[in-house]
């Protein structure tokens, strides 16, 4: 591999989150019933005119903006002629020369922090196609996709490794949640990739030939089909033989890609402007300004809170989590302090519960207070998790848990005193063992006199009554 670069570029296919399609006022969302989502718009009936949804341009522009491109005022629909089952009007209505959005680019990490930027040809609109179901030896035709509003984001060829390109669409993917434009659910079809990869020799500026590959339904198989078709052209290369320029099938259970067709090109779609819809013009002025974007928000809590880079990349990944981050930070004024509760306790539940730590139903108040007494030593740590758990399982706030199961710990010293002598005295030979050199046993004594206090020993305090204790005893 070491005399060729390899040269990726993206093509992926959002679903936009609108109640109604993109065309027609049919409902939009996974499932149903095969072809119950569907009018004579969807299913290209003679006749049928399709009417633009207005907020399709509306949240296409907001990702334009997002990325920095340049938003044209005027862009024009085109059809994109193709034959296929699950397209019943026989073309797409897409955008082709004069698309909603150009340039740009997507911000992505390339290091410890650090960054590089992946450049965007084109943002445009288009209606999805159905879907074709194989089943007994059948292909069926579900159109409840049908006329589903897309946007499709383009990179320029730029991207240089089947890590980086699956590393881009997770920050695109990030991006699309953020702004709330798409679930990106890739396993139900919501977001979906296309790769072209060329290899060329080092050093050279000319494109090779490329191949488009398909059928990448997870970040796995971009990763893992670009890894294969790298393999696969190198050999050839390195064999002195041509690639064929075609469009790939990624097989995920052989771990190969197989020849789907020859590769298209423009010429063969055949565009032209779409006759019974007029111009898409936006008003570039009243557009909101660009917001402030993950990358961005991660620097920031690193800078504001004290955040290493890895605790800030997950906090910011959902910009629900990171909402909720600040706001617990700033109550705390302390952020490392709300990052450790966010990424132990809360992330560890909210994963169990398959949802995002703001989700899982917990008032900030409450959760200030929850801490609020860890932090004054009023609650072990072990305690303050077994609140939390009962928190989130039948309400209530933590003071009131907190009394109830008696887990207020103890500030008697003397009680404390007693329970450690207590458990040395009921363990002879671990003293003896310890005295001989086993110092590991501290926890073992530790872990004893937090059972006999019921979880209200102050875990300092009792490691040092411990060590002080068996220093006395040696």
């Amino acid at each position: 591999m070491s005399r060729w670069e390899t040269v990726i570029g993206l093509e992926v296919h959002a679903q936009l989150k609108t109640r109604s399609k993109i065309f027609c006022a049919c409902p939009t969302g996974f499932g149903g019933e095969p072809n119950s989502r569907c009018c004579p718009v969807c299913l290209g009936l003679p006749g049928a005119l399709p009417v633009l949804n207005r907020r399709v341009p509306e949240m296409a522009a907001a990702l334009g903006r997002a990325l920095g491109a340049r938003i044209a005022e005027r862009s024009i629909l085109a059809r994109k002629n193709y034959f296929y089952p699950d397209l019943p009007k026989g073309y797409q209505i897409s955008q082709y020369n004069r698309p909603l959005a150009s340039g740009g680019f997507l911000e992505i990490p390339s290091g410890e922090g650090e960054t590089r930027l992946i450049g965007i040809t084109r943002v445009h609109i288009e209606d999805d196609a159905g879907k074709n179901v194989h089943m007994d030896g059948r292909t069926l035709v579900d159109l409840n996709r049908c006329g589903t509003p897309l946007v499709e984001i383009v990179s320029e060829p730029e991207i240089r490794s089947p890590e980086e390109a699956q590393e881009y669409l997770a920050r695109l993917r990030q991006l699309l949640r953020w702004l709330d434009l798409c679930d990106g659910n890739m396993e139900e079809g919501s977001l979906r990739c296309d790769a072209n990869i060329s290899l060329r020799p080092e050093g050279d500026k000319t494109l090779g030939a490329r191949t488009e590959l398909k059928n990448l339904n997870s970040f796995k198989a971009v990763a893992a089909a670009l890894e294969f078709e790298e393999r696969r052209q190198a050999e050839i290369l390195d064999g002195g033989g041509v690639v064929k320029t075609q469009t790939l099938l990624w097989d995920d259970r052989a771990r190969q890609t197989r020849p789907l067709r020859s590769k298209e090109e423009s010429k063969d779609y055949r565009y032209f402007p779409e006759p019974d819809l007029p111009p898409v013009i936006v008003d570039t002025s009243a557009l909101e300004a660009r917001p402030e974007l993950p990358l961005q928000r991660l620097e920031r809590f690193m800078r504001e809170f004290g955040l290493s880079f890895y605790e800030a990349d997950i906090l910011t990944r959902e910009r629900s989590t990171a909402d909720f981050f600040e706001a617990l930070a700033v109550r705390l004024s302390d952020g490392p302090l709300a990052a450790r509760w966010l990424l132990g306790e809360l992330l560890r539940r909210a994963n169990e519960r398959g949802c995002e730590p703001s989700e899982l139903g917990l008032p900030l108040e409450q959760l200030v207070e929850l801490i609020e007494l860890e932090r004054g030593g009023t609650l072990s740590g072990l305690s303050a998790k077994i609140v939390l758990e009962r928190m989130l399982e039948e309400g209530g706030g933590a003071d009131v848990w907190a009394a109830r199961l008696d887990l207020v710990q103890m500030d008697d010293a003397g009680e404390l005193a007693g329970i450690v002598d207590a458990v040395l005295a009921a363990n002879p030979r671990e003293v003896e063992r310890y005295r001989e050199g086993q110092t590991k046993l501290l926890g073992f004594f530790l872990g004893e006199v937090m059972k006999a206090a019921a979880g209200r020993a102050d875990p300092k305090e009792t490691r040092r009554l411990l060590l002080e204790r068996l220093v006395e005893r040696s």
